[in-house]
């Protein structure tokens, strides 16, 4: 068993650190706000740090899940950060989605104290979080990928290297753009059936059976229907993570047209109060279209 830090108790973040004490490891965690740290530790028994330094010190691992660029700059570098903290040797994993400019950019740096990074964001949201069964896509050094990997499956259900460090962000790059397309079919789909009277539940079920089957149809077609979107990955991160991806799009010279259209309709959802809905609301459009309740 390992001696392990995690940084971010957000959704995502808390119920992760709590499966790492769960696997027998030793777990300190940070949380900009002290409270939820208190509580985490309160509830999993492990500890907690009151800077990021001060929680990976002498950590084997220091895996973190913030929010961007900024707040992953901020977590590792600095007198406080975990860097400072952290000893030659040991690795830094972040779960967080963030550029890959910025992942190879704090790999150098960490290198330069023999600090390994693996760059780990993750896909499944908050139930995936919870119940352990995360997919997750690397980037780093193979021997470092191999020493965090079973670390990382106390709440993996998939984990997969691609290649140096940023690849996994670029991995995590497809996968947005999948799901945002994925999320506007099914809502013009959806929307389809129901305006056509049809039984809209009964529909997804039988289509999700089929070649239109997708992760969304199975998991959100019946909170789409139902118009409930308190819950899951926020329309805020969303156009976030999107918004990395077409930015590295351009600087390579590959156009997103459907991408940029689906970031539009979130702006969209943003201006009706929805950016913490579920990215499965992008339906509402079509309601608030059709002057319908939303």
């Amino acid at each position: 068993m390992a001696k392990l830090a995690f940084l971010g108790l957000g959704v995502m973040g808390y119920p992760m650190a709590g499966h790492l004490t769960a696997a027998g490891h030793q777990v300190t965690v940070y949380n900009r706000t002290v409270s939820k740290a208190e509580a985490w530790a309160a509830e999993y028994g492990g500890d907690f740090g009151a800077t990021p330094r001060a929680a990976a010190e002498g950590a084997d691992f220091v895996m973190a899940c913030v929010g961007n660029d900024d707040d992953l700059r901020a977590v590792v570098l600095g007198e406080g950060g975990a860097f400072a903290g952290m000893a030659d040797g040991a690795v830094f994993v972040d779960h967080t989605t963030v550029s890959a400019i910025v992942s190879r950019e704090l790999a150098a740096m960490g290198a330069e104290a023999g600090i390994g990074w693996i760059d780990a964001p993750v896909s499944g949201g908050q139930a995936g979080a919870e119940n352990g069964q995360l997919a997750i896509m690397c980037g780093g050094a193979e021997a470092q990928f191999g020493a965090a990997r079973p670390v990382m499956a106390a709440y993996a259900k998939a984990i997969e290297h691609f290649g140096p460090v940023g690849a996994g962000q670029m991995t995590k790059m497809v996968n947005q753009i999948c799901i945002a397309g994925l999320v506007q079919a099914m809502s013009e789909g959806l929307f389809l059936a129901m305006e056509a009277g049809l039984d809209a539940k009964k529909v997804a079920a039988l289509v999700a059976q089929g070649a239109g089957g997708s992760w969304q149809l199975a998991n959100r077609a019946g909170t789409v229907i139902d118009n409930e979107f308190e819950h899951g990955f926020a329309v805020d991160w969303m156009r976030k993570d999107l918004g990395i991806a077409m930015e590295q799009a351009k600087a390579m010279g590959v156009s997103l047209p459907v991408t940029a259209l689906v970031d539009q309709f979130y702006g969209e959802v943003q201006q009706m109060g929805g950016g913490r809905w579920d990215t499965s609301s992008l339906i509402q459009r079509f309601r608030k279209m059709k002057g319908q309740a939303v």
